[in-house]
């Protein structure tokens, strides 16, 4: 049997504190059913300036911690975190939108499943009361998280779940604010600890919501792709680096075909087509190779293998050694155009006539440049990464060389005290 904690966050809750905390210790005996011995309630009062204290040290059963000034949402559930006694810590919110009588059901979910975190989806089928804008907030996230990630959550922002003590030191460190829900859910993702969900129903809550569909919109989308580029980083920036080639390649098929359509002149429209191929072909393999140079920096920071995961496994497990070669091809091809299109232009060609010769010279080579710098950088930090491996390598061969030949000494010296003997 197991003891779980809960944690509430509060902060000037003192109209819904009480029904909260009853709802959850109302629990108890449905809890004893799913292999939960003991309940341990524990209320973070995160500086309140009204009634909130008063009436959680009135009720017997809940443990008070406070805070002297508000710290944030996130700062209060790791001091309530730190203050829980429990194999599993369960947390929510003290307004009355979560239920706390699906607690039972969230961790049998995690033992039946092995589950190192359990949400409480509000998106996964159950009737919620959540207002329109914020739903759709809520599907934003989860989708970016799972791009990012390449996984399949529906709510990363729920502030209802249930989780292992002993996952805490891989997901810390976390946020203060209100963002922690979605970081989580973004770096147990990507530390590949199993996580799961389980429909809770969602109710409008008790009181003035704190939450700002801006500002912290804004805040929750920023927290889940900085979390991301902590782990891999080749991810978000790949994709993005991927989008920006798809889109150059288009316009250069297109410029093609209405080159061998036979219109040489270039309108301002065809102006336009010309800079943006070249700037979204450079600026995507710039921001792809800054992602692929980013996780070396990871991975030499974590001293770990370099992790290739673009589209949720190792993508081009061999082709990021080739950069460099990749990068030479495409910088002498470009070259190539380029003493073309002058020996072209020195026979008479005109500008109509070689403004595509131009463009593709001036992206291979700037494409190859940045090939060949990026593949410079792998190589170094891939140098640095592995330095300590190779350094006890060495040692432990030395140590090898120097064991045999102290033997060997010794069986030498044992030869000629027999001869004297």
């Amino acid at each position: 049997m197991s003891k779980l904690s809960i944690v509430i966050p509060a902060l000037n809750e003192e109209d819904g504190i009480q029904a909260i905390m009853d709802r959850v210790l109302a629990v108890q005996s449905a809890l004893r059913g799913v292999g939960i011995a003991e309940l341990e309630l524990i209320v973070v009062d995160d500086g309140s300036t009204d009634g909130t204290a008063a009436v959680v040290l009135a009720t017997p059963g809940v443990k008070l911690v406070q805070h002297t000034q508000n710290c944030g949402y996130g700062a209060a559930l790791k001091t309530g975190f730190a203050a829980a006694q429990g194999e599993w810590i369960g947390f929510l919110d003290a307004d009355g939108t979560y239920p706390p009588e699906f607690f039972p059901k969230l961790v049998e979910a995690a033992t039946q499943q092995g589950a190192d975190i359990v949400i409480g989806s509000r998106m996964a089928g159950e009737k919620s009361e959540m207002p329109a804008v914020r739903r759709l907030g809520n599907m934003i996230f989860a989708r970016l998280v799972n791009l990012i990630a390449a996984a399949h959550i529906t709510d990363s922002a729920s502030g209802m779940r249930v989780f292992k003590r002993s996952v805490l030191a891989q997901l810390y460190p976390l946020p203060d604010g209100l963002n922690l829900t979605p970081v989580m859910s973004t770096r147990a993702l990507h530390e590949h600890m199993k996580m799961i969900e389980v429909a809770i129903p969602y109710s409008e809550r008790v009181g003035r919501s704190k939450l700002s569909v801006v500002r912290d919109g804004y805040r929750f989308g920023q927290s889940i792709v900085w979390t991301s580029l902590y782990y891999n980083p080749v991810r978000p920036l790949g994709l993005i680096g991927l989008g920006a080639l798809a889109i150059a390649a288009v316009i250069g098929v297109a410029l093609v075909v209405v080159r061998l359509m036979g219109v040489q002149s270039v309108s301002s429209l065809g102006a336009f087509a010309l800079f943006s191929g070249l700037v979204l072909s450079v600026a995507g393999v710039s921001i792809l190779m800054l992602g692929v140079s980013f996780n070396y920096f990871v991975a030499l920071f974590h001293k770990t293998p370099v992790k290739q995961g673009l589209f949720g496994r190792p993508i081009f497990p061999a082709l990021g050694q080739h950069f460099g070669a990749i990068g030479l091809v495409s910088l002498l091809f470009g070259l190539g155009v380029t003493l073309l299109s002058f020996v072209l232009a020195l026979g008479g060609w005109t500008t109509e006539q070689l403004w595509i010769y131009y463009l593709a010279s001036a992206s291979f080579v700037l494409v190859g440049i940045q090939l060949i710098i990026s593949w410079v950088q792998m190589q170094v930090f891939d140098t640095l990464r592995i330095r300590e491996q190779l350094t006890s390598s060495d040692l432990r061969g030395k140590e090898a060389i120097s064991s045999e030949a102290t033997s060997r000494s010794s069986d030498v010296r044992a030869e000629v005290l027999q001869s004297h003997t």
